[in-house]
């Protein structure tokens, strides 16, 4: 990837994944720029295809492009930060991330950005003041 691309990605997404909203400066791996359409799937390597994504959110998203809705069961698109305002689909309840929407639910399900670790990692950040960040 061109270093003036990764260096827009997370300009924009300032330096947070743009689906959990980790911040990177809590993390000791710099954080991946994820295809949002996948390359297998076709995807381009450019700007509206592009999000920075932590790596724990990176890897349970891998290619995927849909996921189930817990609620309704149906088969929906994952949350598309270049196409939808997060503030639309989901909410934080404390720690936990509540996705509003079809797309907001699956994403959280599919990305399991509940897990226990991770609420964890969010509780100290709560904690400490710096989460989470003011969109």
């Amino acid at each position: 990837m061109e270093k003036a691309i990764e260096q827009e990605v997370r300009r924009r997404a300032q330096e947070t994944c743009e689906y959990c909203q980790r911040p990177q400066a809590f993390f000791d791996i710099r954080f991946p720029i994820d295809h949002i359409v996948a390359r297998q799937h076709r995807g381009t390597t450019t700007l509206d295809n592009l999000a920075l994504c932590c790596p724990l959110c990176n890897r349970y998203k891998g290619p995927n492009l849909a996921g189930i809705d817990p609620l309704t069961g149906q088969l929906v698109p994952l949350f598309n930060p270049r196409a939808q305002r997060w503030v639309e689909h989901f909410r934080w309840n404390g720690a936990e991330l509540i996705g509003l929407t079809p797309a907001g639910r699956s994403t959280v399900a599919v990305l399991n950005i509940n897990r226990p670790d991770s609420v964890a990692a969010r509780e100290w950040l709560i904690a400490e003041g710096v989460f989470p960040p003011s969109l």
